[in-house]
């Protein structure tokens, strides 16, 4: 995502392009079209949107990507790919009969699964903020997977869906 100082670099760079026009670009107008550039309807409201910017000197974390223990490829599989709907993002072996390290993701949500006895604990939860609960309750449902069939639970906060995999994590969706 840009950040609201990477677009107003963009106007200034703009506005330096365009000074020859007669007339002459203002810092506004060209702050103006950077918005439209980037699909905003004006610049007040894409610098509501756009995401402060964060200084070199500044720690900064990206999102983080859960491990989660696996035993048994074929049932993780079977479970992640298969009912859940996941895509392998990546598989890494040390040597072909040594322990797999998998990536999975789905629509922009990435889970790493280990069968490495130091990577994780079997019995995690992982809490994933979602849109569109229902919808997935419906996709699972619809599977008619023999180890599960999730329902969606109504909290004060918001709702949860929580799924449980062959090795004892716990993968709860939820929506506010």
């Amino acid at each position: 995502m840009i950040s609201i100082e990477q677009a107003k670099q963009m106007a200034k760079r703009l506005r330096t392009a365009l000074q020859a026009q007669n007339p002459p670009l203002t810092h506004s107008g060209a702050l103006e079209l950077v918005a439209q550039q980037l699909g905003y309807k004006d610049w007040n409201t894409a610098s509501a949107l756009l995401a402060p910017a964060t200084p070199a000197s500044e720690v900064s974390f990206d999102k983080p990507i859960p491990i989660l223990r696996m035993f048994d490829e074929a049932k993780a599989r079977e479970f992640y790919l298969d009912f859940l709907g996941f895509s392998v993002e990546f598989e890494h072996r040390f040597e072909a009969d040594l322990p797999l390290y998998l990536g999975i993701v789905r629509n922009g949500l990435q889970l790493h699964l280990s069968e490495h006895h130091g990577d994780a604990s079997p019995g995690s939860t992982v809490f994933i903020p979602m849109h569109n609960i229902e919808q997935l309750r419906d996709e699972l449902l619809a599977k008619r997977y023999g180890y599960g069939r999730p329902d969606i639970v109504e909290q004060g906060w918001g709702k949860v869906l929580e799924v449980y995999d062959p090795f004892g994590n716990r993968i709860r969706f939820c929506q506010g």
